[in-house]
């Protein structure tokens, strides 16, 4: 498992908080020596612990699995928690009995993504040929070699077809990846807010991002386990991305140019902010409370390396070697993933042969929306479900 310095608001006790794997009863390792993973670089890693967790049955034909893929600084824990006083998932209204992904019908599970810091190998773990924590030892990690360590986890848990693959965003990535590489087990892919490969502003975004963090004094180039950590790198790194998840109009609804304390203040004195910019500061605070800036690192790197195409002979090589249907959803108001772009994928789909279908998510809310417009994503992924059992 991955340990921290304690005197850091970040550490194994407050994780057991949020993800009960920690408590160990949602582990799986492999790859252990003298056997490696070898990564898409061909470098290779080892041991490899993946955190999970599983909502429902899985049938005895091993065959009503879905399989949900978190985004950038999210994690396992999708559903309700297993017990009431832990932190809800992160698409809770989603996952239940009942409920779009029904786990009556379905057996759900949903990962630590390989390169995180909630219980799966990452940088903050330690690396058993040095005795120290990896940092920036670490190898970079792609969207396949997640996939494949996904696919690992899933012959051991025994599901041996996925009635979908689905995620948002960067679990989106994912999906598409599970449809591309494991043609003949997937019957179907939902990706929301997600391309084939990631734009080259997108790249830029996280750039920003990662110079924020490893410009913080305290990052020590990744070596600042059990030493001041951070903060101010990581909570710059999260500012600027979320300004990239939300949307002028969700802004302009929620803020305005309203000062933070306009009652209490003038605008003229420089140092008070605008209540967008408090906003701001109160999420790149509050993930410096839960998150590895070094994780963060390498999994924005991830998602600049995403192409369905490397490997392949060409994109649109990748693009025939599916088999599934494909549900794509853009959201209306989102400037990461442009609803183009979204779009523009089914199209090159729809040429390849792919039975890809585009929606559109109509919200002011921005990229963040598919973890906002729950009614929404519950009414889409119901039909997506639906036609994919009717086939």
């Amino acid at each position: 498992m991955n340990m921290l310095n304690e005197r850091d608001p970040f550490f194994p006790a407050q994780l057991e908080s949020l993800y009960p794997a920690y408590e160990g009863e949602r582990t799986f390792r492999f790859a252990e020596p003298p056997d490696h993973f070898f990564l898409e670089s061909g470098v290779p890693l080892g041991p490899v612990t993946i955190n999970y967790q599983t909502y429902g049955r899985l049938s005895s034909a091993g065959n009503n699995a879905i399989y949900i893929a978190h985004a950038l600084t999210g994690g396992s824990l999708v559903g309700e928690p297993p017990r009431p006083e832990k932190e809800r998932g992160w698409w809770e209204p989603l996952v239940g009995p009942g409920r779009a992904f029904d786990t009556d019908r379905y057996f759900v599970i949903c990962s630590n993504l390989l390169g995180g810091c909630y219980g799966t190998t990452g940088p903050s773990s330690l690396d058993p040929k040095r005795g120290q924590h990896y940092g920036m030892n670490f190898p970079v990690v792609t969207i396949k070699d997640m996939v494949r360590a996904q696919k690992r986890l899933l012959d051991h848990l025994g599901v041996k077809e996925l009635v979908a693959a689905a995620g948002g965003s960067m679990g989106g990535m994912q999906a598409l990846e599970w449809a591309a590489m494991y043609p003949h087990m997937v019957g179907s892919a939902i990706a929301v807010a997600c391309s084939g490969r990631f734009s080259p502003i997108g790249i830029a975004f996280n750039q920003a991002a990662r110079r924020a963090i490893m410009s913080d004094p305290a990052w020590q180039k990744g070596r600042y386990y059990g030493r001041d950590f951070p903060h101010e790198g990581l909570s710059l790194a999260r500012i600027i991305a979320t300004i990239t998840y939300r949307s002028n109009e969700s802004f302009e609804r929620r803020f305005g140019r309203a000062l933070q304390r306009a009652a209490e203040t003038h605008p003229f004195a420089f140092f008070e902010p605008f209540a967008v910019e408090s906003y701001l500061d109160h999420q790149g605070e509050k993930l410096t409370r839960r998150f590895d800036p070094n994780t963060y690192l390498y999994l924005s790197k991830a998602m600049d390396l995403h192409d369905l195409g490397r490997g392949c002979t060409s994109f649109e090589g990748a693009l025939r070697r599916i088999r599934s249907k494909v549900f794509l959803m853009g959201i209306s108001s989102d400037i990461l993933f442009y609803p183009r772009e979204v779009r523009g994928l089914g199209v090159e789909m729809r040429r390849c042969g792919v039975d890809a279908r585009y929606e559109e998510l109509q919200s002011p809310h921005g990229h963040d929306a598919f973890l906002i417009e729950f009614q929404q994503m519950e009414n889409y992924i119901r039909s997506c479900l639906d036609e994919v059992e009717n086939q």
